[in-house]
């Protein structure tokens, strides 16, 4: 089923039964307390519609329908439609105009954030394409350059330098690798076509596989760890949040400067699990911090090319990642040195039973 279909029926699903359920609702009321004017109800209901359905028709649809329902179920002659009277064809008429009004304008505000939301998603979008296409020239420019050095000079260097050369490349081509798996996950997340597969995570083996892979990049980064001692269960998509622990990791071991310790903690907090990457750097300025995630901070001098780089596309993806699971990160300074990412997520819903 495509999601034309599913939208269609969903928006007909919305329409039948917030008419039904202010139909009943009317008919108790005008039982109880006798009250004859029902159709300020109608126009709610019409509003209703039009505020949790797509386009017009449906708020449009409702109104016609509520004014046959009020002529039929509410006005004299009871249950029986009658327009021959003056006063019930006015009343429908005020009614269609006064729905249909309502209908378009909220229709037209929907539409207004619509078109507000897509123009910052593509504000986000081209920033971050700026930033990805800077990071991964470097890279494979120096690549390029290093190839080209071993084989220009293949007799006159000695097997040290080329080894030395040769693992620059490596190094760089790891860094690539991670670049595009970064790539790939802010797609999937960005993607109207893909939802994120959702499955009862169990935390140790989440933190144990991000751990592994950070300590094969790593090996002589120690990570202190402290999660709980009780079984604790997320609701996520376990590659992607995978991916973010090892992009936070990531990022200390690369930007905080003067670092000695780097800590993984994890506690629950009423209904969710919080991840807590922290460590004891050099942090960062104040006035970057509100624009951390998007990789470009506002200064008001021109900023230079390490200032338009940042911190790369990973804290990007950190943040495209938790917010699609519904969750929340953010980034303080430490006082004494340092600095927290912290993000949170549900627990699984069965996780007691």
């Amino acid at each position: 089923m495509n999601n034309n279909r599913k939208q269609l029926i969903h928006d007909i699903g919305i329409t039948v039964f917030i008419l039904i359920v202010y139909f009943l609702i009317s008919l108790v009321i005008q039982n109880i307390f006798n009250i004859q004017s029902i159709s300020p109800m109608f126009v709610l209901a019409s509003f209703l519609v039009a505020l949790f359905t797509n386009g017009y028709w449906f708020g449009i649809v409702a109104a016609i329908v509520s004014v046959l329902l009020v002529n039929y179920a509410f006005t004299f002659p009871y249950f029986v439609f009658n327009f021959t009277m003056v006063e019930n064809l006015m009343s429908a008429i005020i009614l269609i105009f006064v729905t249909i009004v309502t209908s378009t304008m909220t229709t037209e505000i929907k539409r207004q954030e619509e078109i507000k939301y897509q123009a910052e998603k593509e504000k986000t979008r081209a920033n971050l394409l700026r930033s990805v296409s800077h990071d991964l020239r470097t890279p494979l420019t120096t690549i390029y350059g290093s190839a080209s050095t071993i084989i220009e000079n293949y007799d006159a260097l000695s097997d040290e330098k080329k080894l030395d050369i040769l693992n620059g490349i490596q190094n760089d081509s790891k860094w690539l690798v991670r670049m595009v798996e970064n790539l790939l996950s802010i797609t999937r997340v960005d993607s109207s076509n893909i939802k994120l597969i959702k499955n009862p995570v169990v935390i140790d083996e989440l933190v144990d596989s991000a751990l592994a892979k950070f300590k094969k990049n790593y090996p002589d980064c120690a990570v202190e760890l402290s999660i709980p001692d009780d079984f604790v269960v997320i609701s996520a998509d376990a590659m992607l949040i995978e991916q973010v622990l090892l992009n936070l990791l990531e990022n200390a071991v690369q930007h905080a400067k003067g670092m000695t310790r780097l800590m993984l903690k994890i506690s629950v907090v009423d209904s969710k699990a919080v991840f807590e990457v922290i460590d004891n750097g050099c942090g960062i300025e104040k006035y970057k911090l509100k624009d951390i995630f998007t990789g470009y901070y506002k200064t008001d001098d021109e900023p230079s090319e390490n200032q338009k780089r940042c911190m790369g596309i990973g804290l990007s993806v950190c943040e495209a990642i938790i917010r699609a699971h519904g969750g929340e990160i953010s980034a303080r300074n430490v006082k004494k040195g340092g600095m927290i990412f912290r993000f949170s997520l549900d627990l699984e819903e069965a996780e007691n039973e």
